[in-house]
């Protein structure tokens, strides 16, 4: 590898496009990539040096051969993370069996009622919940939930995030996004001052906790809150730099924010540093330091968040220390934006403009030629309900 490339890298790995859930802020599940089309162990060992891996989907557990893509990647990787919905209960507990030191982050929407609503998984809470708690009985350390938050479970928020800190959990948390990758283009918070009360809650939380990581956490989610007001992101985004998305054809991406699918290069037929270094790669990381989505994404705020430490140190000194005697050491209004939409300076409709909600967009599926030739008979449901069915014979 030439020396522009010594450094390690933050990746996502998309392993598949496949979906048991019908949650309601993703269409991914109408979506699915086909099984023989989805990358493979010999384009998984092309892949760089990485200091944090997360595995993806769809729902990556839907993989038979999971557990070799793990094998393979801590090969590369400092530490894996990988997202579920929790539903593979056996699966998740066979690989972990042998990774006791990799993450699972489970996601859960709310409480049961809330969550079964929105995951469209019969007993989906349940079966997540369970998992979890086998987990922590089997001494996993890097376990915990991830919830996306939206107007129909913002009040579950920090009633779930006691049950995970009850269980010495992690708690992870995002808001509603648009992008090719969720296959969406609808998704909006409707009222902003209510989901940012319940995050200003779960900040005081966090900030009053005796854990420096969630000091940081804290100032994630001060973050969303600009977030769902439509404004400017907090930090630089980084993505493309030192950061990147592969999707389940092989395809380098920047993120999985962009409202079209932006290719950098394709791994089953490049070497990596060919892709990193091409000119179809310096295309897209010209667009990525001009994008104005202002997504406030883990991933890409995660490594920011390390890049410019110095930004979110200086947030937790002055709320967390300077506030010391405070009971209540943060609020939504400090804030401009959100005073001003108080104060009736700003409306609904000209926030509602600035975010990324485009109610006529036609949604770009990154899906290949071939995957989508499947949906002409039979719906993304149908397709990845038989392919469950047939694995579950075989179990």
């Amino acid at each position: 590898m030439n020396q522009k490339n010594e450094k390690k890298l933050n990746g996502t790995v998309i392993v598949t496009y496949r979906c048991n859930a019908r949650c309601n802020m993703c269409n991914r599940y109408k979506a699915p990539s086909r099984p023989e089309e989805e990358i493979s162990l010999e384009t998984i060992r092309k892949l760089p040096p990485m200091y944090f891996t997360n595995i993806t989907g769809g729902e990556p557990f839907i993989r038979e051969d999971l557990k070799e893509i793990v094998r393979e990647l801590k090969k590369k990787s400092d530490r894996i993370v990988i997202s579920t919905n929790g539903f593979f209960t056996d699966r998740i507990v066979d690989l972990c069996k042998e990774f006791p030191d990799i993450g699972i982050r489970i996601s859960i929407e709310g409480l049961e009622a809330t969550n079964n609503a929105i995951r469209g998984l019969e007993d989906g809470y349940n079966r997540g919940y369970t998992t979890l708690q086998k987990l922590v009985a089997m001494g996993m350390k890097d376990v915990g939930f991830g919830m996306t938050v939206q107007d129909c479970n913002c009040k579950d928020l920090v009633p779930l995030y006691k049950i995970s800190d009850e269980m010495g959990m992690e708690f992870a948390t995002a808001s509603l996004h648009n992008s090719f990758y969720f296959v969406e283009a609808k998704n909006i918070i409707h009222d902003r001052p209510m989901v940012a009360q319940e995050f200003e809650n779960l900040i005081n939380e966090l900030l009053s906790s005796n854990s420096p990581k969630k000091w940081f956490r804290a100032y994630f989610n001060h973050g969303l809150i600009n977030y769902i007001y439509s404004q400017k992101r907090l930090l630089p985004c980084d993505m493309s730099f030192d950061t990147f998305f592969i999707d389940p054809y092989g395809d380098v991406m920047p993120c999985n924010g962009t409202k079209e699918k932006e290719v950098m290069g394709n791994l089953n037929r490049q070497s990596w540093e060919e892709l990193w270094n091409s000119k179809e790669a310096e295309t897209v990381r010209a667009k990525v330091r001009h994008c104005d989505r202002n997504c406030w994404m883990i991933g890409s705020v995660s490594p920011a968040m390390h890049k410019y430490i110095w930004v979110p140190a200086l947030w937790v000194i002055r709320h967390k220390f300077l506030r010391f005697f405070k009971k209540k050491k943060y609020s939504m209004y400090e804030n401009k934006i959100v005073r001003d939409y108080r104060d009736g300076k700003v409306t609904k409709e000209a926030l509602d403009r600035c975010s990324t909600c485009d109610l006529h967009a036609i949604v770009n599926d990154g899906l290949s030629q071939r995957s989508r030739e499947q949906l002409a008979d039979k719906t993304g449901e149908e397709i990845v309900d038989a392919d469950i069915a047939e694995q579950m014979k075989k179990a």
